[in-house]
């Protein structure tokens, strides 16, 4: 049994993990910790702390967690340079799983994004479109963040020197290295992606639609089991997965 505490349990992603932790008869909720809770009170409980908090948070999360041998699932997203230097810097003392999707569809877009990048080559050109709720506080997502870093990886580039994020004005001819990035926000959206690539004559796409958090909640829960298994280190979904 996998005994969890979950950070952010307040928040719309901390309540599908308790919802749907039942479903996992390998995993037991020892924990739940929202803002103003102190979880150095409890931290011993556990064997992994499953952070949905704040991208703010979550540093001082993962210091803990290391200061106590804990393994961590890290869900919160929006993570500046130095902030996601800060949370991985533990993962030399305990073994943690960063991901900016936990869906186990989502994880399989990023695998074909890869593959079908591969294969169409660099004559299409590299676009992703992602919508989320009105609520949701970072822009783009961590997930459309994620595909344009597959794309980049393909065609060997640093995303920060060809991401484009929206067109406004005379903006001129696309080039051929850019890689757009584009957010629209409305409604109740859970999360949509799509990676289009086009060229003359034709266009690939590549979608996924979420419609319950339930899908991130299960493949979080799952990686909370996987990860307590291994060695100090730094793993994402698609380890958790196989897909490696």
């Amino acid at each position: 049994m996998t005994r969890i505490i979950i950070t952010g349990a307040k928040g719309r992603m901390g309540k599908a993990l308790i919802a749907c932790s039942p479903q996992h008869r390998e995993v037991e909720v020892v924990g739940q910790v929202d803002q103003g809770d102190d979880l150095s009170a409890i931290v011993a409980r556990c064997d992994v702390v499953v952070d949905f908090s704040s991208h703010s948070a979550t540093a001082g999360i993962a210091e803990l967690c290391s200061k106590h041998s804990k393994a961590l699932v890290v869900g919160t997203t929006g993570h500046d340079d130095t902030e996601k230097s800060r949370i991985t810097h533990h993962a030399s003392r305990i073994p943690m799983v960063l991901a900016s999707n936990y869906s186990t569809g989502v994880n399989t877009l990023f695998w074909l994004t890869r593959k079908a990048a591969e294969i169409l080559g660099p004559s299409f050109d590299l676009e992703v479109v992602e919508m989320h709720h009105r609520l949701k506080k970072d822009a783009p997502s961590g997930t459309a963040k994620s595909l344009a870093e597959v794309l980049a990886g393909v065609r060997k580039q640093q995303l920060a020197k060809v991401a484009r994020h929206g067109r406004e004005g005379i903006v001129g001819e696309r080039t051929a290295e850019e890689i757009g990035i584009h957010s629209i926000r409305g409604g109740d959206v859970v999360g949509d992606h799509t990676v289009v690539f086009a060229t003359n004559g034709e266009r690939v796409e590549l979608t996924h639609k979420a419609s319950s958090r339930d899908t991130f909640a299960n493949g979080a829960l799952r990686a909370a089991s996987w990860v307590v298994q291994q060695k100090p280190g730094l793993y994402d979904m698609q380890d958790v997965l196989g897909l490696k």
